[in-house]
């Protein structure tokens, strides 16, 4: 039952909607590909990905999944909308890669896996799921001890609510309107501290950010719209 799983139906059908487009750098999904190699360029620089084990928890159409693939390492993703897995298995044969796609929540397959993944990476689906903590500590759970686990999601501020709903996806078009819901963003200390609940360690917190001017993003400081957190489960 839907229910019993941490995922707003709403949200699932929302991301399934749009599954066939994922793969368009020119569709929707624009943004998640202009920031692929910047997140993918810091997770690997703070865990080296060629030859580890690798878990993508909502990894949509498989964009982070197959760039981590490519960097040599041994990819899973899991995600609960059947149409965006059925798009990133398809994207496999064009690319190439090498990538396990499972339809499971984090929570069940940590009951399957538990301890098993080097890293861990869980971007931009926190604020999109109705108990983002389960999400974080099913994700400590299913990393080794020492392994790396990563996070993205948005802050929830003013400056968030201008840039990420208003500008983002009104002003700018750079998402769907309803792309975001407000209420579900999370400031970084209540991230921080799901973390620490779940017994993660935090090594960096860092800002994503956009300038409309240049069209380009950066990884800077400034983490009042969007940010990505390293942590680590303890050896």
């Amino acid at each position: 039952m839907m229910s019993s799983l941490n995922a707003d139906p709403a949200e699932l059908q929302k991301f399934s909607d749009l599954a066939h487009r994922w793969w368009d750098p020119a569709s929707e999904f624009k943004p998640l590909h202009e920031i692929n190699p910047l997140r993918l360029g810091w997770i690997n620089s703070k865990a080296e990905l060629s030859g580890r084990t690798v878990l993508d928890v909502g990894c949509g159409g498989g964009i982070l999944a197959e760039s981590m693939a490519a960097l040599g390492a041994r990819v899973t993703g899991i995600d609960l909308s059947e149409k965006a897995l059925s798009v990133a298995r398809l994207h496999l044969f064009e690319s190439g890669w090498k990538v396990d796609y499972r339809l499971i929540g984090a929570e069940a397959f940590a009951d399957e896996q538990a301890g098993t993944f080097d890293v861990v990476t869980c971007m931009e689906m926190l604020e999109h799921v109705p108990n983002p903590a389960s999400t974080i500590a099913a994700c400590a759970r299913l990393a080794k001890p020492g392994g790396h686990v990563f996070f993205s999601t948005l802050n929830r501020n003013l400056k968030s609510y201008l840039f990420a709903v208003i500008g983002a996806e009104y002003v700018l078009k750079l998402l769907p309107a309803g792309t975001h819901e407000y209420a579900k963003f999370i400031k970084p200390s209540e991230l921080t501290r799901h973390c620490r609940n779940a017994g993660l360690d935090t090594r960096e917190l860092i800002g994503l950010s956009y300038n409309p001017l240049t069209k380009v993003y950066s990884l800077d400081t400034d983490t009042g719209v969007n940010y990505l957190l390293h942590t680590q489960r303890p050896e």
